[in-house]
């Protein structure tokens, strides 16, 4: 870790919050990841054992506390009283960054805009009470991560990166990555997303007026044009 030498506080907790990697970790275990995977799974690009090695000094800094998981092998990574005081500095930061940080394509990965959309900002009260699962096409990506699955199921759900098996009851397709970022984020309206083609939605007429509300931090839903049938 490296040392300014000094005695200034931004300079001091600098030394730890600037590292590369550690705001995005701790974003992650304050939005509530608790495991190695979870905390991973949103920061896309980061080793495993970085991701080791930044938990590791945090914890030595007092800010996370890692203890084994009570129910098996692994560990679970919760933040302590100063890290969760760092919740308002990561507002700030949020809030700064939403007004002055440009938002460009090289930041819009579908794939991460669908983990924080599910992980933080899913209205869980709005989802059926039954199974279902829907499927996210990234066509402008290459490789296995051109698609992903969101499982519904017991008023929970979770994303997959393998098909779970089941019916697909409604595919999303992501034209445009930087379209759906700023829906996620409350700048574009879903209507407006599907009329452009930025995103296209295909099967259950019910599920695909549903799904724009289960996100509590999105834009208003206004009425929206129905959605091609489902492919055989």
């Amino acid at each position: 870790m490296r040392n300014y030498g000094q005695y200034c506080p931004i300079a001091r907790a600098s030394e730890l919050l600037a590292e590369r990697w550690s705001i995005i970790i701790l974003r992650n275990i304050l939005i509530g990841c608790q495991t190695f995977n979870e905390i991973a799974n949103g920061a896309p690009g980061l080793s495993r054992g970085l991701l080791s090695r930044r938990l590791r000094e945090l914890e030595r800094a007092g800010v996370i506390e890692i203890r084994p998981k009570p129910d098996g092998p692994g560990s679970i990574y919760e933040p302590t009283q100063a890290g969760r005081e760092l919740s308002d500095v990561m507002l700030a930061i949020q809030h700064w960054g939403s007004k002055w940080a440009e938002l460009t394509p090289e930041h819009a990965h579908p794939g991460v805009v669908l983990w924080g959309w599910v992980t933080a900002y899913l209205d869980r009260d709005r989802l059926p009470g039954r199974r279902v699962l829907i499927r996210f096409d990234y066509p402008t990506l290459s490789g296995p991560g051109r698609r992903g699955w969101l499982l519904i199921e017991r008023g929970d759900a979770e994303l997959c990166e393998k098909y779970p098996g089941g019916e697909e009851e409604l595919i999303v397709v992501i034209n445009d990555p930087l379209a759906f970022a700023r829906w996620h984020l409350g700048d574009l309206e879903w209507g407006d997303a599907l009329r452009s083609r930025a995103i296209e939605v295909s099967g259950s007429t019910e599920l695909s007026r549903a799904l724009p509300t289960w996100n509590r931090r999105a834009a208003p839903v206004q009425p929206t044009p129905t959605p091609a049938a489902s492919p055989a």
